[in-house]
């Protein structure tokens, strides 16, 4: 049943980031200089606030991990800002760690036009939440992540709900403790920040905290997954001149070895830093490197064991050599 505005008013009230500050209730007085102090003095605390989440945090990127390594999707599931956020996150995916853009995918409530334009009673639908993940045939190896700041999203909610039906595994990011959202998820992620600047306008401290929350996700999912070579970004997807200049960065930091080498690897290999990489440090061909890789599930230092330029003592345990 859908409350009423009386009834939602009283639910805003007990949210801690929905919360009134006094204090500040003559900050359209300041100094623009102070107001901007103030404002950094709150997005200071935020870090904080996520580093309390961590082990929630680790436990859902170890069983998102798990899924994907399985051939499951990551997808996000908000309205407005946050949906913003996990649309934003999903679609760095694919230059950064050279993932099908299926892999790692954004829903906001509305569809596409709402990333620009706010679309009426659409976060306030269960039903095309359900819709929505229905259109992408979500199954058990996928992994569904409502987001919503004040954690009674009803649109992050059911999209959360409908995947745990479907048996994907469901983590539920919020900024309020006790939520409806952290509560219907099997990983709920609740980082307090408290209440906001501007009243209710969780676009700031909440909007941070889940940025910094969506970036842990993908990028240490993606570690787990061998996407890194050490802190390096060898499945890095060279699509302009600027990604071009740093895959060869790339495989010079990983490889020491001259431009010429590196630029005749990465032709060899139609530019992809990692096979690159392990022809350079394993000894082989650019064939027997797409196999290796291939063999070892992307992940180059399994691949580099099996080579007999290295062999297993550089394998899982070695590291990039230093720069």
């Amino acid at each position: 049943m859908t409350p009423t505005y009386g009834e939602l008013r009283a639910q805003l009230a007990t949210l801690t980031t929905e919360a009134f500050r006094p204090e500040l209730a003559d900050i359209d007085r300041l100094p623009t200089l102070e107001i901007a102090r103030i404002m950094n003095g709150e997005d200071e605390t935020v870090p904080a606030a996520v580093a309390a989440q961590l082990p929630v945090i680790a436990d859902a990127i170890d069983a998102t991990a798990e899924r994907m390594a399985c051939g499951g999707r990551l997808i996000y599931a908000g309205a407005g800002t946050a949906g913003r956020l996990g649309v934003l996150d999903a679609s760095e995916c694919p230059p950064t760690f050279n993932t099908d853009p299926a892999e790692v995918t954004g829903l906001i409530a509305g569809g596409p036009a709402a990333m620009y334009t706010a679309v009426e009673g659409a976060e306030d639908s269960k039903e095309l939440a359900a819709a929505d993940l229905d259109a992408l045939k979500v199954t058990g190896d996928d992994t569904v992540v409502g987001i919503s700041a004040s954690g009674r999203t009803p649109y992050a909610i059911g999209a959360v709900e409908h995947g745990r039906a479907l048996g994907a595994l469901t983590i539920g990011l919020s900024c309020n403790a006790a939520s409806a959202l952290g509560a219907a998820a099997e990983h709920g992620i609740e980082v307090v920040v408290g209440p906001e600047l501007l009243t209710g306008s969780t676009r700031l401290k909440a909007g941070t905290a889940q940025k910094l929350v969506l970036n842990m996700i993908s990028t240490i999912t993606m570690i787990r997954l061998g996407k890194t070579y050490g802190n390096l970004m060898v499945d890095v997807r060279a699509s302009n001149d600027k990604l071009r200049a740093r895959s060869r960065r790339i495989v010079s930091l990983a490889t020491g070895a001259r431009d010429e080498e590196i630029e005749a690897a990465l032709e060899a290999t139609d530019g992809e830093a990692k096979n690159a990489i392990l022809m350079i440090l394993g000894g082989v061909d650019a064939s027997r490197a797409a196999s290796l890789l291939t063999s070892s599930a992307g992940h180059l230092r399994a691949a580099l064991s099996h080579c007999p330029a290295r062999g297993p003592e550089h394998g899982d345990d070695s590291a990039p050599p230093a720069t």
